[in-house]
């Protein structure tokens, strides 16, 4: 278990991402704590009090983020054809407060806030997705999610958001490739025609996973949209996981 935290700025962040037993978990209805970090909803508001080490240069990541959803939805999406894997983007467009002690930094602007559950282990399901979310001029959020199951036909979901947190489905765009990363993970987003993506900076460039900041079009919207890549055979792959340290680190509580 743990709680990722990766912190862009022009100097480089930082990223924490310290894995945890069973021990250091406590949780209630309405509490998330893993070790010193916790989330906790408030009944309007989701607030992320982090207090990690960051890795692999070791610096203290102190702070508070307050994501308060200006859009809900109450329909989650299955991913897989057995229904073993559920996606919900509970709040694809949010108002986010970042005070942070360590490093110094406040920031406000839109997110998002949403999240994945299964019955078994990613790469047993899948082999890859590429995934992105973008804001839109009526207050709602474009999501894009293509998968590529282990068994059975590839599936796409193409869905917009209203601001009263409608969920329908769009007519997908075509695919755009974005270009492999440095370690080579492929990258592939979908757009209106004409209007090509640009990476406008790679975020994270690990040897399976990959996020980005695009400038796209959809819906007829220019726009930017986060976007993330997951190549799954690469994590299965055996010498990946020598690798995983380096960036997650393990201790007991």
């Amino acid at each position: 278990m743990a709680i990722n935290v990766a912190l862009y700025n022009r100097r480089g962040g930082r990223w924490a991402m310290t894995e945890r037993g069973r021990e250091a978990l406590v949780r209630d209805d309405s509490t998330l704590a893993i070790g010193p970090s916790a989330l906790r909803w408030d009944g309007t508001a989701l607030r992320i009090t982090l207090n990690e080490i960051s890795f692999p240069k070791p610096a203290r990541v102190r702070g508070e983020v307050v994501i308060h959803p200006e859009v809900r939805t109450t329909v989650p999406q299955v991913l897989d054809g057995a229904g073993r894997h559920v996606w919900w983007p509970f709040a694809p467009r949010s108002r986010v407060e970042l005070r942070m002690d360590n490093p110094d930094i406040r920031w406000n602007g839109h997110g998002y806030f949403d999240f994945n559950c299964g019955s078994e282990p990613l790469q047993d399901a899948f082999s890859r997705w590429d995934w992105s979310r973008a804001p839109l001029a009526d207050g709602g959020a474009a999501l894009l999610y293509e998968v590529t199951p282990r068994q059975g036909a590839d599936r796409l979901l193409s869905l917009r958001v209203d601001r009263d947190g409608a969920l329908s489905a769009f007519s997908p765009p075509p695919k755009a490739p974005l270009g492999a990363t440095g370690w080579r993970v492929a990258r592939g987003t979908r757009c209106d025609v004409g209007a090509p993506p640009t990476v406008l900076r790679t975020l994270e460039d690990t040897p399976f996973y990959a996020r980005s900041l695009l400038s796209t079009r959809l819906a007829g919207e220019e726009t930017r949209a986060v976007h993330e890549s997951i190549d799954l055979d690469r994590l299965r792959a055996g010498w990946v996981w020598p690798l995983l340290p380096f960036r997650m680190p393990r201790r007991g509580g």
